[in-house]
């Protein structure tokens, strides 16, 4: 399936039924008076979080959702029925944003969550709702009101614990492969990510998400490379584990490109806590490493550090770092410590 994090659609409500004009005309019932009714309401249009979905390729196709009209009035005190509501389904971590002002409009962080995009127009009223102690005999009746329309974004933003970040062939797709059951694509060439993947980290008795973005390169919110839109779907992580590539001419360098990109895009994302490490240690000699790790500590101001997601050396502490700074936010965000894993 085609990874897509990016649509606009034109949603519209369904309008109100018009109301009815009639009158009784029965046998023997000298002065029958009126009995129109109203009309029905126009359909809504509704976005809900729902459970199996992890792209927004369903729109990729259909751009246009459109409710149900109400039905009008009838005679006899008949009222006309609601017009269908539209129901979109979208992902967790679905925002939708209005596509004139780009103001955020609802953020679909929860599984079963709705909320109403386009409200329908009420029906319009029949004749006998306009009879009066001066007028026995209405003739008119209302319209329905028009329903509501608008053009919308929807932006999906991968929900995950933890971020990978870093230049292309850093390692992050070999570290999420190490680490979680994810299979991503692996090789030996840039830009082998071609979408944000997303994988589950066992560690300590404890769970947590992470999740891996293409690669940065330099100039990249400038629209180089693959860009940085892909940034969008570690905002919401608690932690970005940046890696650096081990075997590249300067740690140093490579961390400072990947950080003013950060930078560039905003978002709250620089003020992130962020663990450094060096990557590929296993194809480092001695003398090598230590002057790597020189440069990124110099670059990064912490001591970064060491792994290598093939031979799994440094991996745990680095999982371990991960969780503490994630166990930290969650109690934050809770207010409470999180309940302990069962044990016989």
């Amino acid at each position: 399936m085609k990874f897509l994090d990016h649509a606009k659609i034109y949603i519209r409500s369904g309008d109100g039924g018009a109301g009815c004009v009639s009158f009784r005309r029965e046998k023997f019932i000298e002065f029958g008076g009126p009995d129109g009714g109203d009309g029905g309401k126009g359909g809504d249009v509704w976005v809900e979080c729902a459970d199996g979905l992890n792209t927004l390729i369903d729109y990729r196709y259909q751009q246009h959702f459109k409710a149900k009209v109400g039905m009008h009035g009838m005679g006899r005190n008949r009222a006309g029925g609601k017009g269908a509501d539209v129901v979109l389904k979208v992902p967790v971590g679905t925002e939708i944003l209005d596509a004139e002002t780009e103001e955020l409009i609802a953020d679909m962080t929860e599984l079963g969550q709705r909320f109403r995009l386009a409200k329908g127009g009420n029906g319009g009223f029949g004749n006998l709702h306009f009879v009066s102690s001066t007028n026995r005999s209405p003739d008119r009746a209302n319209p329905g009101q028009a329903g509501e329309e608008r053009w919308v974004i929807l932006r999906l933003k991968l929900i995950a614990d933890a971020g990978l970040v870093g230049l292309p062939n850093a390692g992050k797709s070999t570290f999420l492969a190490a680490t979680t059951a994810a299979k991503p694509r692996i090789a030996d060439y840039p830009f082998t990510t071609l979408h944000p993947g997303l994988g589950v980290v066992r560690a300590q008795g404890r769970e947590f998400v992470l999740a891996d973005i293409p690669g940065l390169i330099e100039g990249a919110h400038e629209g180089h490379g693959l860009g940085d839109r892909f940034l969008g779907h570690v905002e919401r992580c608690s932690v970005l584990l940046h890696l650096v590539d081990g075997t590249g001419e300067h740690a140093g360098k490579d961390y400072r490109v990947v950080r003013h990109e950060i930078e560039a895009y905003g978002e709250g994302l620089a003020e992130k806590p962020e663990i450094v490490a060096l990557s590929k240690i296993d194809s480092l000699d001695p003398e090598t490493r230590k002057k790597q790790l020189d440069r990124l500590k110099r670059a990064c101001g912490q001591k970064p550090l060491a792994l290598s997601a093939v031979s799994g050396e440094g991996v745990q502490e680095a999982l371990s770092a991960l969780l503490a700074i994630i166990e930290v936010q969650r109690k934050a965000g809770t207010g409470k410590e999180p309940a302990k894993p069962w044990q016989p």
